[in-house]
């Protein structure tokens, strides 16, 4: 308790932590605006009797991911996945063109160009995705939303709107990074998954026959899993690096020895959503006519073929991701340009050829565990006949998102703790650095 009361003694703290709560409410507040046009009434309606397909499972998964509200037909609806997929992209791209590596290396200044290429390619995938919510949604006739014709100043406003909504979403994510806690993005992606599990779970209830006995179910696997993930995302694998001494004069200065830490979950959540995207091709491909023995292959989601493609693609993408973001031959030249090296491995080639073998035994660690979190949703819409709703919400995915973050945002209020000789937030010191320094 005293831990708790001590994040409030601080001014400048509790000043984080009140904006950070304000700009978030500001965030939800966004949901609650219709697409001009629109009453949210028939949309809920339209949304409980709506004909699973291809494209409910595509909504279905991105709002898992992104905690957006894809098929409520709200001002937020598109939440912050087209920037996601923006820095996604400027991500791959920073590793592959060296023009861009050259701007990401220039220090604050190279940064900063990178983030302003990343807001300008939101606006694009804004327009691209609003555009399959104007036809996938609003002028689906399933749902019903919209009587008789509509015109094109109608759908371009509807398009407009759905893409000021996610730069202000964005821009709502820039002010939590500079004058709240933690990453802004990742906040608000916490902030839609927390908010949307509460009606999943009340919808699950209601609809569910043994309701008591599947929530004390539902809420042991939720426990576990949680306590898996917090687990695997703190693992990590601490490389020694002892870095050289210099004598000049009768002073010696270095010879310090630190740590180069791998984690386990090395990719993060990557892996799941490339492997998720790719499996919504399938889908889309077998309502062609000819084509359709590809639903009946992918369709069923706990058969053989569909769960080895499934890990197989996370596996693939897990030693993608990894190898493009953690190169070991450049991580060895920075070693020894500074004077730094492993104990016992002589610096050069044989540090990255050690730090390669070490990396792809982490790798195939972390891929294993996020095969495993992938393939639970699966599991609990099939073996316990819950709706995908919840096998997304209370699956791992989700629950990976929010430990990691939640995580991120107790090392922010630790460190802040520790500078001022406070204990830290968690009893104990913290977690991360925060401890070490304490």
């Amino acid at each position: 308790m005293d831990q708790f009361l001590a994040l409030f003694r601080i001014p400048d703290l509790r000043k984080r932590i009140l904006i950070t709560f304000a700009l978030l409410a500001l965030y939800r507040l966004g949901f609650q605006i219709p697409l001009p046009g629109i009453n949210l009434e028939v949309v809920k309606e339209a949304a409980e009797q709506r004909v699973g397909g291809s494209l409910a499972g595509l909504f279905g998964i991105m709002n898992a991911f992104t905690g957006a509200g894809i098929g409520s037909a709200t001002l937020f609806s598109l939440g912050v996945m087209p920037y996601i997929s923006a820095s996604i992209i400027f991500s791959l791209l920073v590793k592959v063109v060296p023009a861009l590596e050259a701007i990401s290396k220039e220090g604050a200044a190279g940064q900063k160009k990178i983030n302003q290429y990343t807001r300008l390619a939101t606006i694009p995938i804004c327009i691209l995705q609003a555009f399959f919510v104007l036809w996938g949604v609003i002028l689906n006739p399933e749902f019903g939303l919209t009587v008789g014709g509509v015109t094109m100043l109608y759908g371009l406003n509807v398009i407009l709107s759905l893409t000021a909504g996610t730069m202000f979403i964005m821009w709502l994510g820039e002010q939590i990074s500079e004058h709240g806690l933690g990453n802004g993005v990742s906040v608000i992606i916490m902030c839609g998954i927390i908010s949307r599990i509460p009606s999943a779970v009340q919808q699950f209830l209601e609809m569910a026959e043994n309701a008591h006995q599947m929530a004390v179910t539902l809420s042991a696997i939720w426990v576990v899993t949680v306590l898996v993930v917090v687990y695997i995302t703190r693992g990590q694998r601490r490389i020694p690096i002892q870095q050289a001494k210099l004598t000049r004069g009768r002073k010696v200065m270095g010879g310090s020895r630190h740590y180069l830490p791998l984690r386990v979950n090395q990719a993060g959540v990557m892996p799941i959503i490339f492997a998720s995207a790719l499996f919504i091709v399938p889908s889309v491909l077998g309502n062609i006519p000819g084509l359709g023995w590809l639903n009946e292959i992918f369709g069923r989601r706990m058969g053989f073929v569909f769960l080895m493609t499934k890990i197989g693609l996370i596996f693939f993408f897990s030693f993608f991701w990894v190898r493009l973001m953690f190169q070991p031959e450049e991580i060895a030249n920075n070693l020894k340009e500074y004077g730094s090296f492993i104990p016992g491995i002589r610096p050069g080639r044989a540090t990255a050829e050690y730090l390669s073998f070490v990396l792809d035994r982490i790798t195939l660690a972390g891929s294993a565990f996020l095969a495993a979190i992938a393939v639970l949703p699966d599991l609990l819409t099939s073996n316990l006949n819950v709706h995908p709703t919840i096998g997304y919400f209370l699956g791992g995915t989700s629950i990976l998102i929010v430990v990691g973050v939640a995580l991120d945002v107790v090392d922010k209020l630790n460190a802040h703790l520790l500078m001022r000789n406070y204990d830290g937030f968690m009893k104990g010191g913290g977690t991360g650095w925060a401890r070490r320094r304490s």
